[in-house]
């Protein structure tokens, strides 16, 4: 798949291309250009807020601002600058919602992690999934919680440096800031994590009593894990490492870069019904309007 913050220019149309063919109206350039970034914003999105369909509301919010203001795109930067800078100010800037809406410490996601009880997986012939599914949901669950104890800036910087691989360059671009700045910011989220997981997780210190195994049931039972509905596990296709480049920034700690590859070990999340998502926000009047479609 294409991937926005490769530097290599994508197969077929340019997006400078697909946005000079948007603006006279041409319907086949639009949806190239909103399902070429759809995903990516998608899996922004998920990291901000935690549950998919939370995401899903913020990544149409997002591609509602992109398409309407797509005529004041002048090309005096890459459109995937532009595009990715308004999906960042949005996400810093808007409403907690969700997950988000409950302020979280290390020290208290630690806390919660011990107050749930080790116990033995559930007899496979009484769930309705695989166990190593429903263990992976509790490995992705618990780790993508974790980058809710970052705060917002740290979470996206984090999201784009360390988890999509994006250089520092195009995530000094993307955020407006210094590729130093960036850098810097960066290490602090990493080390922050750092932190915690070389505390805490079993799966990047040995020494650590907590094991993804061990906590599943227990998540299962608190209400953390829906057996019918399992939110990161169940149809992904591809994992983050698959899709997204890795930047070397020389890592020095051998737990640090255990932490950074459990990271990017995520799925790379499809929004469900893409072709659906879009047809919905290209019948928009706004939209329709903006883009001469009407």
């Amino acid at each position: 798949m294409h991937n926005p913050f490769r530097e290599c220019a994508p197969d077929g149309a340019t997006d400078a291309d697909l946005v000079e063919q948007a603006k006279n109206g041409d319907y086949d350039a639009i949806e190239t250009l909103i399902l070429r970034h759809q995903a990516w914003v998608y899996n922004v999105a998920v990291r901000m807020v935690f549950s998919p369909q939370d995401a899903e509301v913020v990544t149409q919010e997002v591609l509602v601002k992109v398409v309407t203001k797509l005529s004041t795109f002048k090309g005096e930067s890459k459109f995937r600058t532009w595009l990715y800078r308004i999906a960042a100010n949005h996400v810093l800037n808007m409403k907690r919602r969700g997950a988000e809406t409950h302020e979280m410490t290390f020290s208290d996601y630690g806390a919660a992690i011990e107050r749930t009880p080790d116990l033995d997986l559930p007899d496979p012939k009484t769930v309705p999934v695989a166990l190593p599914i429903l263990v992976e949901e509790a490995k992705t669950s618990c780790t993508m919680g974790m980058l809710l104890c970052l705060d917002r800036k740290q979470r996206l910087i984090f999201t784009l440096g360390e988890i999509f691989g994006v250089t520092d360059a195009v995530g000094g671009e993307v955020l407006e800031m210094t590729a130093v700045n960036f850098r810097q910011c960066l290490s602090r989220a990493r080390r922050d994590l750092h932190n915690f997981l070389n505390d805490q997780c079993g799966l990047v210190n040995a020494s650590n009593p907590c094991r993804c195994p061990k906590k599943t049931r227990g998540f299962i039972e608190d209400g953390h894990i829906d057996l019918q509905h399992l939110m990161f596990s169940q149809q992904h296709l591809e994992r983050v490492r698959d899709v997204a480049d890795e930047t070397v920034r020389g890592i020095d700690d051998v737990v640090e870069q255990q932490h950074a590859a459990l990271f990017r070990e995520h799925p790379f999340l499809r929004p469900a019904n893409e072709i659906d998502w879009l047809q919905r926000l290209l019948k928009r009047d706004d939209v329709r309007r903006t883009l001469r479609l009407l």
